[in-house]
């Protein structure tokens, strides 16, 4: 997968995979072995999550995070590293998502397509990772939200 950070100035990881774009598959053929909330701490992790990390196999990871614009933002993550933003770092904490669903037999959802969902502006607000037993639906707004829908 190859995602970069949007804010010009930044560092930039190492980009693997596919090239990223929209509506494109940027995720195809990978594979999810979890999937994570990060949550600021002092308000609970019963809430919505702030960011969400896909880990793949091989140790890669995937971040969406939403703007303060309620756009989605899907960089590289540093799993299991918290994010640079997250200040201070102790009041961030990862934890599973208990609406989603394990991963299937082997242990890791595969990746079928991906698709990103963007408003009249072109920006992106979701986006829908589609695998073979259902999709992740992750939607941007003030916190982040996302689902697992089986077809």
């Amino acid at each position: 997968m190859t995602v970069g950070r949007d804010e010009p100035g930044e560092d930039i990881r190492q980009p693997v995979g596919r090239p990223r774009g929209g509506d494109s598959d940027w995720l195809k053929g990978a594979w999810i072995t979890a999937v994570h909330g990060l949550f600021y701490r002092p308000e609970g992790i019963t809430g919505e999550p702030e960011a969400i990390e896909f880990v793949l196999s091989g140790g890669e990871s995937v971040l969406l995070t939403c703007a303060s614009d309620w756009t989605l933002r899907i960089t590289p993550g540093g799993w299991p590293e918290l994010p640079d933003w997250c200040v201070p770092a102790g009041q961030w904490q990862f934890s599973p998502l208990a609406n989603l669903p394990v991963p299937p037999y082997g242990g890791a959802w595969t990746v079928t397509g991906t698709e990103e969902l963007r408003d009249e502006k072109g920006e992106v607000r979701e986006a829908v990772i589609r695998c073979e037993d259902g999709d992740f639906v992750v939607v941007a707004g003030d916190t982040m939200a996302i689902r697992f829908v089986r077809p």
